[in-house]
């Protein structure tokens, strides 16, 4: 069966990290589209419009792809086939560099470098005989990246449409040692109890990237706002279209809003990192930050959110510091009976050290590495 493309009507998927499925379908579904949820992905529908707002819009996913075409692969004449029957020459045009990647699972088809190749082959044919073209194709235009992934022989063919990952907002100069992806720092946001009338403490803000995703989330402001996306590089992806979006999403953001974000960090050099990423993301005058050890945290808020990613101690050599470092946010935080606090760590310990046993606690993973995140809820206000 051939694939003919249809730009009013794609099979999209929003991809993210194991464990965000829930948060970047209700961002899909506030967006206004229908959906399905599966592991790692969220399937939707939408057009060329659909794509530059998804990508615009969405705090916890990593992509947004375009599925061409899925089907049964268990010989690479299959694979050939099946791939040849797209219409290429629709999609990108002569001068396009094709960028093929694989995966597989549990398949026939194991060799992921021989499922690249022949993927590709199956493309460039395709487009030299509806080009009437004999030589090899230029590949000096706009990247197209086409992904092959084939789990227990069922082929998944897709097209991306983002380039560099969304968690790649464009605003962090520099990161420093164990930096938190945006679309995590945003996540941890988004699993709160947080509102942007509500004080936000980290106590251990790092490059302060939970807070200036904090800053974004409260003032509306779309994550992707200052970065351009693969797909605007397509000739059937209109300007036109993409500055409208974008024009949307400027409209929507509230700019007034007044926030209380307050950062701290041990290190001095940290906090300077810190000023400059939210200075690049337009927001250092939302944000405090200030050098402070964790032990001299004070406040005189009664109500407030706490989210902090502390260092996790993986290394033996640091564990005791680390959580040493953990004993002391519960002492802090002990006589703070209306305040939320949220904590990251892959130390599956850290109630023991923190002192407390956490009210929820939910699996993510921080790339590769599995961690918890602790959620200590605050106590409800008893009424007179």
């Amino acid at each position: 069966m051939r694939y003919k493309m249809n730009k009013d009507k794609f099979n999209l998927i929003a991809t993210m990290a194991s464990g965000l499925e829930s948060l970047t379908k209700k961002e899909l579904v506030d967006l206004g589209y229908d959906v399905a949820t599966e592991n790692g992905r969220v399937r939707f529908q939408g057009n060329v419009r659909d794509i530059i707002k998804t990508n615009l819009w969405l705090r916890t996913g990593d992509r947004i792809k375009i599925v061409l075409k899925e089907f049964e692969a268990q010989t690479f004449d299959d694979l050939f086939e099946e791939i040849k029957s797209v219409e290429w020459d629709q999609i990108m045009p002569l001068e396009a560099t094709i960028n093929v990647s694989g995966k597989s699972k549990k398949s026939q088809l194991h060799s992921v470098p021989d499922i690249q190749s022949i993927t590709k082959k199956a493309i460039v044919d395709q487009i030299q005989q509806k080009y009437h073209w004999r030589q090899a194709l230029p590949e000096t235009g706009p990247i197209f990246a086409v992904e092959v992934a084939i789990d227990k022989d069922h082929a998944m063919l897709t097209l991306d449409t983002t380039g560099d990952s969304l968690f790649k907002r464009g605003y962090r100069i520099d990161k420093g040692a164990a930096p938190l992806k945006e679309t995590m720092a945003a996540a941890l946001v988004l699993l709160t109890s947080w509102h942007p009338d509500m004080l936000l403490v980290d106590p251990v803000c790092g490059s302060g990237t939970i807070l200036i995703e904090a800053a974004l989330i409260g003032q509306n402001i779309a994550p992707g706002f200052n970065r351009a996306f693969q797909c605007e590089n397509w000739d059937w992806v209109p300007e036109s279209t993409s500055r409208e979006v974008r024009d949307e999403a400027d409209m929507q953001a509230n700019y007034d809003i007044d926030l209380k974000l307050q950062g701290f960090d041990i290190d001095q050099n940290m906090i300077e990192i810190a000023q400059n990423n939210a200075q690049e993301a337009g927001l250092g005058d939302l944000i405090t930050f200030k050098q402070q050890a964790v032990k001299d945290f004070t406040t005189q808020d009664e109500r407030g959110v706490m989210i902090g990613n502390p260092p996790y101690g993986e290394r033996l050599s640091d564990r005791d510091q680390v959580r040493k470092l953990y004993e002391q946010l519960g002492e802090v935080t002990k006589n703070l009976p209306f305040w939320s606090k949220y904590f990251l760590t892959s130390d599956l310990e850290f109630e023991k050290f923190y002192g407390e046993r956490a009210t929820k606690k939910r699996k993510l993973y921080n790339g590769a590495l599995r961690t918890d995140y602790f959620q200590f809820w605050a106590q409800r206000r008893k009424r007179n």
